[in-house]
């Protein structure tokens, strides 16, 4: 057998979907196809319903690249465009087609969640409201794009929507299309965020049903995973009933723990019970929240969503803030998830490695 000469870098096979990598780096007799590189260059992310950005930045914080966003709101391609100006960009994903998406590991999607939410007034009209039903959309698009990864995220009000019927359309509709799904709730609260939002957070790996278990659960219990214990008979105090700040004093005095940030609430002028107030005892006054303290209890850089002075002169600026960050995903805890898959992707890699290895030696044994 003729030996070749070994070269510094280690090669990687990379067997992407319809995509041919160039003939210098195709392995002779093999119809695979290596690139040396991989192993080093960032893994990448393609953006849909991308919203402010918040799993482009969570992921990005992770080491990823973001390849594609597509999002349709005039307010938050601004915010797009003043954090990814160079990252290519489609509006409506009614007329998106996957030959328009550069290959990229994983696609996410934060598709809009205001026909499933339990804070819609009245009935849900679920996924076949005009909104939430955008998930066909981007099932069209997977269907022909088929990546390695999909991540969605939506309120926990989809897992109960028309008695959970919309939750499993979700489900099928992936595992139809070759996904093995796994999904969780997380409440952003325990990831550091100073707000109680609880999000379905969805996964689904392109034919490996064991890839959505170590993406969302971890195989070991660590001392931040509970909760210190009370005294028998200590009263459990809500975290919603804790304050920072001094009572007596002038203020401002806020909850240690914000109530979910909702598309509307921080404009809301009635007694909604899901507002965070920020109070001055001393002086008798409460105000609502900033959009910039609202970037903070999202878990977003202060500053994200502030546009120069130019932008959108007409309108109220502050309400289109307020909706764009009630609308969003809560960096934190996408950095968590984007960290796992980092992992996961490199252990798929370096299986598919040692796979094709095996197949290689066993077929020099077999001559």
């Amino acid at each position: 057998m003729r030996k070749e000469k070994q070269k510094n870098k280690p090669a990687v096979y990379s067997k992407k979907r319809g995509r041919k990598a160039p003939p210098s780096r195709m392995a002779e007799d093999t119809g695979l196809y290596l690139t040396p590189e991989n192993t080093e260059s960032a893994p990448t992310i393609a953006s849909l319903f991308t919203g402010i950005g918040g799993f482009d930045l969570a992921f990005e914080e992770a080491g990823f690249k973001t390849t594609f966003q597509c999002e349709i709101n005039k307010f938050c391609i601004e915010i797009l465009k003043k954090h990814w100006p160079q990252v290519p960009r489609w509006e409506n994903i009614k007329d998106l087609s996957d030959a328009r998406i550069p290959l990229s590991d994983v696609w996410t999607a934060g598709f809009p969640c205001q026909d499933v939410s339990l804070a819609r007034m009245g009935q849900r009209p679920g996924l076949k409201g005009s909104r939430s039903g955008l998930f066909y959309e981007f099932a069209r698009i997977v269907e022909k794009g088929r990546p390695g990864v999909v991540l969605l995220e939506n309120v926990h009000g989809l897992l109960h929507s028309h008695k959970g019927r919309d939750f499993e359309t979700v489900v099928r509709t992936l595992a139809d299309l070759g996904y093995s799904v796994g999904w969780r709730v997380f409440n952003s609260k325990n990831f550091g965020v100073p707000q109680s939002r609880q999000r379905v957070y969805i996964v689904g790996c392109y034919r490996d049903r064991e890839g959505p278990g170590k993406i969302l659960f971890e195989s070991e219990c660590r001392e931040r995973d509970v909760a210190p214990g009370q005294e028998n008979g200590a009263e459990s105090i809500s975290p919603f009933k804790r304050v920072l700040g001094n009572l007596g004093g002038e203020g401002p005095v806020v909850q240690s723990i914000a109530y979910c940030l909702y598309a509307c609430s921080a404009r809301h002028t009635g007694t909604d019970w899901s507002r965070t107030y920020v109070s001055y005892p001393k002086l008798g006054k409460v105000r609502r929240l900033t959009p910039r303290e609202c970037e903070g209890i999202m878990g977003f850089p202060l500053g994200w969503t502030k546009l120069p002075e130019n932008k959108f002169q007409t309108e109220d600026v502050d309400s289109l803030r307020y909706h764009a960050l009630g609308n969003a995903v809560t960096p934190p805890v996408i950095r968590w998830l984007a960290e796992r898959v980092k992992v996961y992707l490199r252990q798929k890699s370096c299986a598919e490695i040692a796979a094709h290895t095996k197949r290689e030696l066993s077929l020099c044994v077999s001559f």
